[in-house]
């Protein structure tokens, strides 16, 4: 026992971050006494500029890394922080990162295996999910042989077999067309509906975070010692016509006013 005691919003939250401090090696901190609780099943999204810590913080909850200082919880993970909180997460980067000589069969069903589960039950579990995800009739084909928004659907079935009640999706849509962002916004939307995990979605795209989330959350100082919210008030479930509604246009002017203010205020302390 480490005698801290757990609060009532801990115990309810898909994420809870109390204190959080890092540093690269030699280099000013990116985090200092962080908090922050996600409720389970929430949607939310962090927008801020290039170079504020978003992937680190992302590979620090995955365990990849290891925070100087805090705690981090995950809902049906062990507590602690680092290498302890990474079997309550999926985590799924920005580029696919599918092995070219599995199948998408197998490509999907590596978390599980990873998990111990036989070879067997992680291909029926994936086989069920297959035509939720739109994946029906793929599970023989290779990644050189899917588009990008194919691959990025496996990327995401891998992601949510692998991991527990949290998946963190970092920049996932970012190298798609156009065309083909949309279509997996909406694709994103109507799974998420579904399985309702927590998800932490990292992204640049204004339009993007206030229409998939229930909340976005803005990197205003440097190191990050606070994220500020933005509830986003928006009925669900949402479409792209969303992005046209005047509440969703007030919203967005509300979230470009508060990067604007932020952004001054970080070039200032920079000059």
């Amino acid at each position: 026992m480490s005698g801290q005691q757990v609060t009532v919003e801990e115990r309810h939250a898909g994420l809870s971050i109390k204190g959080l401090t890092y540093r690269f090696d030699g280099e000013e901190p990116l985090f200092e006494g962080l908090d922050l609780d996600i409720p389970q099943g929430q949607f939310v999204s962090i927008v801020a500029a290039s170079g504020m810590g978003k992937t680190t913080l992302f590979r620090l909850l995955a365990g990849l890394l290891q925070p100087n200082a805090g705690t981090i919880r995950v809902a049906g993970a062990g507590q602690g922080h680092g290498q302890g909180s990474r079997s309550g997460i999926g985590y799924m980067p920005q580029r696919d990162c599918l092995m070219p000589w599995r199948t998408v069969l197998d490509n999907a069903a590596i978390g599980l295996e990873l998990a111990g589960v036989s070879k067997r039950d992680a291909r029926s579990r994936v086989l069920e999910l297959l035509p939720e995800l739109g994946l029906a009739g793929t599970e023989t084909k290779y990644p050189h042989e899917l588009s990008g928004g194919m691959r990025q659907r496996v990327s995401f079935l891998r992601s949510l077999l692998g991991g527990g009640e949290l998946l963190l999706l970092d920049e996932p849509f970012s190298a798609l067309d156009a065309m083909t962002r949309v279509s997996m916004q909406q694709w994103l939307l109507q799974v998420w509906e579904k399985h309702r995990k927590t998800i932490l979605f990292i992204t640049h795209d204004i339009d993007e975070a206030l229409l998939l989330s229930d909340r976005v959350l803005i990197a205003a100082t440097r190191p990050i010692t606070k994220l500020e919210p933005l509830e986003v008030e928006l009925p669900r479930p949402r479409t792209y016509e969303t992005t046209l509604d005047e509440r969703f246009v007030a919203l967005k002017r509300q979230l470009l006013s508060q990067l604007g203010r932020i952004t001054s205020t970080l070039e200032g302390g920079n000059s």
